[in-house]
């Protein structure tokens, strides 16, 4: 039992969290050089190439990579806010100047979250650099001023305060704003290259294409006819024909993608040139080269081909001895970092998901393009040009309207009108509305917006999709960590241990208050900062010792029990940070006001937990050493420690304050400012460190910000911190509380909903809502506590229960009024979910440690003589139980046992893992890639000899002795975590 807590996967799973960020998966800039037949150079020119990960994962068979990692970033159903929440509702619009005499505009409404009954307001800023967005939380007891939106925004001082427009065009105008983001349509070029071809000109001359060609043409989109087309065109002619009679066209993820095919333009054998092709693919963002031959063949370079306006090429090539596609992608130096990384190798056998794969390359790429200075002066400019033009127009209109409506420009977003002007009122707001759902209605129908995202993909398995682990959960939660697959939780009923399924455990009565915590399974220890003021303390226990209280059932522990747990100095702490990636020594950091105290604990690798066990003493308090102390100008608010890259005397400690977060050497004392703050206010969320090819790096979070900041290490008496090309910032929606980091993903979390954005760039990916938020525990698995409503009528339905309580947007003369948190026969119901952070980090890790509050595996013996299946009362099955699962099936089929599998409770456990996991209540049976393929595999070989694949369980047993095979098939394509090969 001990043995089984020491085999931690703690350091695997922060391997995985923080050890991959990289930006080698994503390639590596060279200079590209290409020249003719007769080896005279043409051009050159700078491309970042991704070919897949070199040297990594070079043992997989092609077509067996996976990964989750494979999103739209930043999609327009996101981030359009204008049009998804404004665009034909009541909201307000202002127009004003800042200090250095540039127009902009804010718009803000009070909108209903995904109709999921979260009331908020949605404020845009329209400037010259940009459109900036954030969410701000409605409350009903505290007005919203349009002063204090444009302070959030870091917006203080004006030239001219704003004034609201009540002009309904005004609407269009702002439309027109928004869609300079770029298009939600897309258009790329597809280019025929023959092998041995070296210059456009050759690859443009080709007339028609091979098999091949037409087969990935097929697997792109189909085939349209231009004339009378009423789609989305992409530039090409629908009336005369004069670009080629056909095309290929799709839709993907509500995005309409049209192909300049190079064989399906016009061709001309007088103009060796091909003009006419070139006007079209030479001015895509984006152009797929698709070239035939062996890889040992002359390679395609970028600067083959003569575009100033192409800044991406994507080279497929198809190999039809294994039926798959090879994927490299050139990109400009100058493009941002975008998603999915390539897979290593960039080998795919499975068409579909290799079109899925090119199709959110080749758009998060354009995307990314957009951002460059080539595009973004440009989009620039013509924002400057449109908003000062739209600025000229208004403000003679604002100063003819009378000054009751004027006096509203300061005043509360959504303010009470007079009586006597309710009916003036009420009817321009009738007006508004119809002009912008008009104009709503116009745009969809045009094509020039994306469909509901939400709808598109409902039978894709995202990897932040939560999991049930604790239902009607009363507890306020202050603190937790994971422990094993349980969790560990500091409640105002005292500190419970929660397992998924099973009854929750009292390890310490509530006289013990904890505020912060960490399980530490590997080292066997269990610190905790108790109180607050003047009486909190750093405590340590032994996870062994907690763990022996929890079986034998003693006494529940008070807080006058750990009187000897108590580490010495520690009085009067009110923050504490220990390292993430303790290899050779843990270190403890104990904030107490402005003064920092070093703790260390040596780590003796041939100490196992069986041996501290014998130890005469429970408490591990004398194996902790002080080691110095170091002040500070100002007591931390968040604090952080950074290993160093040769951990002897270059270990740091990132600790915020006042407006600034600043780099402390473990060793030294000495001090270096990472980051200053220029705003007012400063609202500190984080510091989290990241480890990028093994050097250190911070996540700076604060405010609506986040800031990625590269740490170097000592260079003799240089300066610790340095500007790096490495560094970026990006803005969150919402002000978020905690901030988790699980590679490629980095997730925010606000009161409401969880912001998903990738590491590497900052791009939006997901935005989930979830009323009533609260973090629990993210150091492996993400725990967080939601609260919903839960109808008690189950003839209710949900059409008539969002009628009842889905806020609408108040009118310029009413007062907001939002539904109760409960309504007549609801009952409040607060859940504990889990995000797996296998699904999140993409690859499989090991398995985490088994509950402590499962019971020993016991072992029978059949009349055989051979020992049954382990049998427990957990519904859970371990990867060497299923592998014997496995392996006697193997045997079975090969015929290799004389008896089959005699009835065991496995057949029982079967039919309760069955009914669990097809239960409503917990959620439907998951269907994933690893049980699609098992179940294939069973399904061959049972058409072939006859054998029952029935999911029912009790079918199962019953015919568990005449086809004793059948039931393993099924109970292993139950368990996605473990692929067991069967070949």
């Amino acid at each position: 039992l001990n043995k089984r807590f020491y085999s931690s996967s703690v350091s695997e799973d922060l391997g995985c969290r923080r050890g991959e960020f990289s930006r080698k998966h994503y390639g590596s800039v060279e200079l590209l050089i290409s020249s003719d037949a007769d080896g005279a150079i043409q051009r050159a020119g700078r491309f970042r190439v991704e070919n897949g990960s070199s040297g990594e994962n070079a043992d997989y068979t092609p077509g067996t990579w996976h990964r989750t990692d494979v999103h739209l970033e930043n999609p327009e159903y996101h981030t359009r806010w204008y049009f998804k929440y404004f665009l034909g509702k009541v909201h307000q619009n202002y127009i004003g100047t800042d200090a250095e005499k540039n127009p902009f505009f804010l718009s803000v409404v009070l909108s209903d979250q995904n109709n999921q009954r979260i009331p908020q307001y949605h404020s845009i800023l329209w400037r010259k650099t940009g459109t900036q967005k954030i969410c701000l939380p409605y409350s009903p007891t505290k007005t919203l001023s349009v002063k204090s939106i444009l302070s959030a925004m870091s917006l203080d001082k004006f030239e001219k305060s704003p004034r609201e427009i009540f002009h309904p065009d005004i609407q269009k105008d702002l439309l027109v704003l928004e869609e300079q983001e770029g298009s939600v349509n897309f258009k790329f070029g597809v280019l025929y290259a023959k092998d041995g071809q070296l210059t456009d000109d050759e690859m443009f001359s080709n007339e028609t294409g091979s098999e091949s060609f037409q087969r990935f043409l097929h697997l792109l989109g189909d085939t349209i006819t231009l004339k009378g087309w009423s789609g989305y065109r992409g530039g090409l002619d629908t009336k005369n024909d004069t670009t080629g009679t056909c095309s290929i066209y799709t839709v993907f993820q509500g995005h309409e993608i049209m192909f300049h095919v190079s064989t399906m333009l016009p061709y001309s054998r007088e103009n060796k040139q091909q003009v006419e092709r070139k006007r079209h693919i030479g001015n895509d963002i984006v152009t797929i080269i698709f070239q035939e031959g062996e890889e040992s063949s002359s390679a395609f370079k970028p600067s083959m081909i003569r575009s100033h306006f192409t800044h991406i090429f994507a080279l497929v090539r198809y190999n039809k001895q294994n039926d798959s596609y090879r994927l490299k992608i050139f990109s400009e130096e100058s493009v941002p970092l975008f998603g999915p990384p390539l897979p290593s190798p960039p080998v795919f056998t499975n068409h579909q998901e290799f079109r899925n794969f090119v199709l959110v390359k080749l758009i998060n790429g354009e995307k990314a393009t957009l951002e460059t200075p080539t595009f973004s002066l440009k989009r620039q400019r013509t924002l400057d040009m449109l908003i000062r033009s739209l600025y000229q127009d208004m403000m003679p209109d604002l100063h003819k309207v009378n000054n009751m409506l004027n006096r509203r420009s300061f005043s509360d977003v959504l303010p009470e009108s007079p009586k006597s002007t309710r009916k003036k009122e009420e009817a321009r707001q009738a007006e508004f509305v119809r002009l912008g759902q008009a104009l709503k209605l116009k745009t969809t129908v045009k094509g020039d917006t994306t469909a509901n995202l939400a709808t598109t993909n409902f039978c894709k398995k995202e990897p932040w999709e939560s999991q049930s682990f604790c239902s009607n959960f009363p507890h306020e939660v202050v603190c937790a960590d994971s422990w094993g697959q349980s969790l560990l939780v500091s409640t105002d009923a005292g500190i419970l241990l929660i397992d998924d399924g099973q009854p929750s455990v009292q390890v310490f009565d509530k006289t013990l208050q904890i505020k912060q915590m960490n399980v530490l399974e590997a080292l066997d220890l269990l610190i905790a900062r108790t109180d607050k003021g003047k009486d909190s303390r750093l405590l340590v226990f032994r996870l062994s010792a907690v763990q022996k209280d929890i079986e034998t059932k003693k006494k529940i522990r008070s807080k006058y029990d750990c009187r000897e747990n108590k580490l010495e100095r520690t009085k009067g702490c009110h923050l504490y940070a220990i390292n993430t990636h303790h290899g050779s020594e843990l270190r403890i950091v104990v904030a107490i006001r402005n003064k920092l105290l070093l703790v260390t604990k040596k780590y003796n690798p041939h100490n196992t937990l069986t041996s501290t066990s014998l130890l005469s003493s429970e408490s591990p308090v004398e194996e902790f050493q002080y080691i110095r102390e170091i002040c500070l100008s100002d007591p931390p608010v968040v604090m952080t420690l950074v290993d160093g890259p040769t951990g002897d005397s270059d270990n740091m400690i990132c600790v915020a304050y006042r407006h600034q977060f600043d780099l402390v050497n473990e060793s030294t004392g000495e001090s270096y400012r990472l980051h200053h703050v220029e705003t007012n206010r400063v609202n500190f969320v984080a510091a989290i460190d990241v480890y990028e090819d093994g050097e250190a790096g911070l996540l700076l979070c604060y405010n609506y910000v986040c800031q990625y900041r590269k740490v170097h290490p000592f260079s003799g008496g240089s300066p610790l911190v340095q500007p790096s090309p490495y560094d970026f910032h990006f803005s969150w929606n919402q002000v978020p509380y905690a901030v988790v980091c699980a590679f490629p993903y980095v997730l925010a979390f606000t009161t409401d909903s969880i912001e998903i954005r990738l590491v590497v760039n900052g791009n939006l990916v997901h935005t989930a809502v979830v009323p009533e938020l609260q973090l629990v525990a993210s150091r492996s698995d993400i725990y967080f506590k939601a609260t919903a409503a839960v109808s008690g009528s189950s003839d209710s339905s949900s059409k008539e229960r969002s009628s009842k309580s889905s806020p609408q947007t108040p009118t310029a003369y009413e007062k907001p009024e939002f539904p109760l948190p409960s309504l007549e026969g609801e009952v409040p119901c607060k859940n504990l979910y889990k995000i797996p952070l296998s699904n999140l980090v993409g690859r499989s890790i090991e398995r985490p440690l088994k509950s402590p509050l499962a019971p020993k595996v016991i072992t029978t013996t059949t009349s055989s003589g051979i020992a049954s299946l382990p049998v427990t009362h957990s519904l859970s099955l371990s990867r060497m139980e299923i592998k014997e699962i496995a392996n006697r099936t193997r045997k079975e089929l090969l015929g290799l046992l004389d008896e089959p599998i005699p009835k065991t409770e496995s057949a029982q456990k079967l039919k309760k893992v069955s009914r669990r996991q097809s239960d409503p209540k917990q959620g439907a049976v998951r269907s994933t890639s690893s049980d699609r393929i098992i179940s294939s595999s069973f399904e061959g070989y049972s058409e072939r000899h006859h054998l029952s694949t029935s999911s029912d369980p009790d079918t199962l047993a019953n015919r568990e002795e005449s086809s004793p095979s059948s039931y393993p098939f099924q109970l292993i394509s139950l368990y996605d975590e473990d692929i067991i090969d069967l070949k």
